[in-house]
């Protein structure tokens, strides 16, 4: 590991190309062929990239990032769909100022969400956002119908309240007007890729998010669907990552550079991205992918759909090339996001690296939670939330902003190892290392007690992974890169990983014991 903490940043950028406007048209020229625009809309921003390779290199520049947020209206929590698009067709008239003329676009968010269209193609009501508080009683009445044990058998997806089936049966109890009307399903990357395209389809691997996709039979699942009681005729044909779905449409008015630009289905799973971006090779290694949630798994072959991944609740999730990611699901930094919008309400504004430094010289190990407790999925509080599990766990509160930090950070590194553990029992000798991706490799502090939790080393990078994977994934459409090693070896030679050694193995091994008592409790 970089031993200077404050010098983790700076190394990384020294050892990436971080492109400022001036540099831009050096970097840029002559390469505008292979010029390709990657749109990652996540659950907090939505950031447009272009991406260009240049020798056997990824060249990343940030066009424009926006904030989303979802919107509570008297129905629920949805997102502003059109808003969102109005911010990418602006992103696109950027990118033609800037004298790009991309090969082609691709799209990815997160998982789960999505949108019902009428007859005549347009959207009968924003999205629901994936937290919104009707998920969790959906989940609980449809398993009243439909056997946990048969819809996991079916899918292999981790029953998580959240999950696209049981958002459509919120519809069916709730909304049953809205689904009777209803003609298509669209994914939130579907949903884009139609309006620039007039085209619907679904990509793979976000077809395997939803709890509805039989990864074994590669088909929409019947008996879910009737279950749901909806029609196949409402789910898109699902395409593989990496096809060509559609020019852009003329009549969107978009600058004549970008008019016409092909759209490519990349893995428009998030996660999926940035798994195809973890810069490794074997097959010994564990990655998470670190954000609002922390994505933590292996990658395999074929599903893993047995009793044991059953017992842990572990979901297979689709990737490039046919592969699936075997992870589970964690609540990540949406803990201390939470907290920071707590400590905005009481006059103090914090970075996340002042958290960090206010966390690394706070008391180890003072208490601990369990991120993927109920109380900490949506709490109107956070630091009251994590007070109050503390309490009723016979643990002193955390007060200040960097004693909140230290409990999250040292809970989720040893929730990490909870599931490696989990991991290793399913898959003895697998992992020898873990890949951390996104923008919480950012995270040092994290990603140090996550090798001294798990006892193994830890390497962090790339932070774009999601963008990279995205764009990768259009090379890989357009026959610049051949296969899924090809695309990793670009990631290899392009971004440099932090490595973070164990430290203090005893003192986590002791605090560990702690947390399963409080994990069992």
């Amino acid at each position: 590991m970089t031993q200077a903490k404050f010098n983790v940043a700076s190394h990384y950028q020294r050892s990436h190309e971080i492109f400022t406007h001036m540099e831009r048209k050096k970097a840029f020229f002559g390469f505008e062929s292979n010029v390709f625009i990657g749109i990652d809309l996540g659950a907090e921003s939505l950031r447009i990239f272009a991406g260009a390779l240049d020798n056997g290199l990824l060249r990343l520049e940030e066009i424009l990032r926006y904030p989303n947020n979802p919107v509570r209206t008297t129905s629920g929590l949805h997102w502003d769909v059109g808003e969102v698009f109005n911010r990418i067709k602006e992103s696109l008239r950027e990118v033609s100022k800037r004298g790009y003329a991309p090969m082609a676009l691709g799209i990815d968010t997160w998982g789960v969400d999505f949108g019902l269209l009428d007859s005549q193609g347009k959207l009968l009501v924003n999205p629901f956002c994936y937290r919104d508080e009707r998920n969790a009683r959906a989940m609980e009445k449809f398993l009243e119908i439909f056997p946990q044990r048969r819809l996991y058998e079916l899918t292999g997806i981790q029953i998580m309240p959240f999950n696209s089936v049981f958002q459509i049966y919120a519809y069916s109890k709730w909304n049953p007007e809205i689904l009777r009307e209803a003609r298509d399903l669209l994914f939130m990357p579907d949903i884009f890729n139609y309006f620039l395209t007039g085209k619907k389809v679904t990509e793979f691997t976000f077809a395997t998010t939803s709890q509805v996709y039989n990864p074994r039979k590669n088909a929409w699942e019947k008996e879910i669907l009737d279950a749901l009681g909806i029609s196949g005729d409402l789910m898109q044909e699902v395409i593989p990552p990496g096809v060509e779905i559609g020019g852009i449409d003329s009549s969107l008015e978009i600058e004549p550079g970008i008019a016409g630009m092909r759209v490519v289905s990349v893995a428009s799973h998030d996660t999926a991205s940035a798994v195809a971006a973890v810069p490794a090779t074997g097959e010994d290694w564990a990655y998470i992918s670190s954000g609002t949630w922390s994505l933590m798994g292996i990658e395999l072959d074929a599903p893993c759909i047995t009793e044991r991944s059953l017992r842990h609740n572990f979901t297979n999730e689709g990737g490039i090339g046919g592969r699936f990611r075997f992870l589970k699901n964690i609540c990540g930094l949406w803990l201390l996001r939470k907290c920071k919008d707590d400590w905005l309400k009481q006059g103090i504004r914090l970075s996340y690296d002042e958290v960090i430094e206010m966390a690394r010289s706070s008391r180890s190990f003072m208490a601990l939670i369990d991120p993927d407790d109920p109380v900490f999925y949506n709490p109107e509080s956070m630091t009251k939330a994590i007070s109050d599990f503390c309490l009723k766990t016979g643990q002193e509160p955390p007060k200040s902003p960097g004693q909140f930090a230290r409990v999250i950070l040292e809970s989720l590194a040893l929730k990490y190892r909870y599931v490696l553990e989990e991991i290793e029992n399913i898959f003895p000798g697998r992992v020898r290392r873990i890949h951390v991706v996104g923008g919480g490799g950012k995270n040092w502090l994290l990603n140090q007690f996550t090798a001294n939790a798990t006892g193994l080393e830890v390497f962090s990078g790339p932070w774009e992974a999601t963008v990279a994977g995205n764009i990768m994934a259009q090379a890989l459409s357009m026959n610049i890169v051949g296969n899924l090693e090809e695309m990793r070896e670009v990631i290899r030679r392009t971004f440099p990983v932090i490595r973070y050694t164990p430290r203090d193995v005893s003192s986590w091994d002791r605090a560990y014991d702690r947390f399963l008592d409080i994990h069992r409790s």
